[in-house]
């Protein structure tokens, strides 16, 4: 039996990576990949959805939603990670969709269509899905759960001292999120931290003569150079592809129920993830975060992943 997910994303190399993992998954049934704001434009982030779409060619084509601008984003500039246009500075053919969806209404529709079916797989600011949640708040309840990519537990940055991007970029929306009923999984800043690849991953992607192949072997390299010339590390994360195993996986991690928030307005906690660690806490938990993780397990799965995704392409 095949799970229904949405993946909202915001590509991003890791996010590409993460797509390509999915959409040659035999156990997910991928109904719509939804584009947000953050790693690039809402306009740049619609076209690398339709982009990576486009290269891969999946057998089954999930339905595309385009990313709205946000009115308050950020002064941010990440491209020197992932490319001026989020995708390594490769100019791919890619063909104009007419008369594309905005993401929230793919997810709107998704979740009234097969209520308490669908898992979302949240890879980018909480943006679209806080906007879904305020046009209807009952459509919180028909989520069957929401595995999250970002955060931290133990207040641990990568965009500011002690904010993780994800949340950082849009945290009235992930406050939204993470307030909501929804049953959440997040894989936070600092177990993802500990899933590292050095360079040798490079040799185990799909052969160039496949599909997955020829996009991964593109864009992986500009991100290990990214790492190495702007963070100084010779070894790289896939954020979004380690929260996609945990959706597959779950049992690869430790995961500890918390009630958390998000700080919205701090001059210096902006983003930050704060969880209740009483032990007599008043409030009852939806939120489970990962506090430990089969790194070389996790790691694996990654690989798999990517093997077939090139043996089916």
């Amino acid at each position: 039996m095949t799970n229904k997910v949405i993946i909202d994303c915001d590509p991003g190399i890791d996010d590409a990576v993460a797509l390509c993992m999915a959409l040659f998954d035999p156990r997910l049934e991928v109904l719509g990949v939804t584009a947000v704001e953050g790693n690039v434009s809402a306009e740049q982030s619609s076209l690398n959805v339709q982009t990576i779409i486009d290269q891969l060619d999946p057998p089954r084509y999930p339905r595309l939603g385009a990313a709205t601008r946000l009115d308050a984003a950020p002064a941010l500039d990440i491209r020197h990670l992932h490319g001026d246009n989020g995708l390594a500075n490769i100019d791919f053919a890619v063909s104009q969709l007419h008369h594309q969806h905005p993401s929230e209404k793919i997810l709107y529709d998704a979740l009234r269509t097969a209520p308490e079916q669908v898992t979302l797989i949240c890879l980018g600011p909480l943006t679209n899905l806080a906007r879904v949640f305020q046009r209807d708040p009952n459509v919180a309840l028909l989520v069957n759960k929401m595995i999250i990519s970002g955060g931290s537990a133990q207040c641990v940055g990568n965009i500011t001292p002690v904010a993780e991007f994800n949340m950082f970029y849009d945290p009235a929306a992930a406050r939204a999120v993470f307030r909501s009923p929804t049953t959440k999984l997040l894989v936070p800043l600092e177990v993802i931290q500990q899933v590292a690849f050095t360079l040798d991953l490079v040799d185990r992607l799909p052969a160039v003569s496949t599909r997955a192949g020829r996009l991964l072997r593109r864009l992986v390299p500009f991100a290990f150079r990214a790492y190495r010339q702007h963070l100084g590390q010779e070894s790289m994360f896939l954020q979004d592809a380690v929260a996609l195993v945990a959706a597959l996986h779950p049992e690869l991690f430790v995961f500890r129920e918390m009630e958390g928030d998000v700080e919205i307005i701090g001059e210096l906690t902006r983003g930050v993830t704060v969880f209740d660690r009483r032990q007599h806490s008043l409030t009852r938990s939806t939120t489970a975060v990962a506090t430990e993780v089969d790194v070389a397990g996790v790691s694996d799965c990654i690989l798999r992943g990517l093997d077939r995704a090139g043996r089916a392409t």
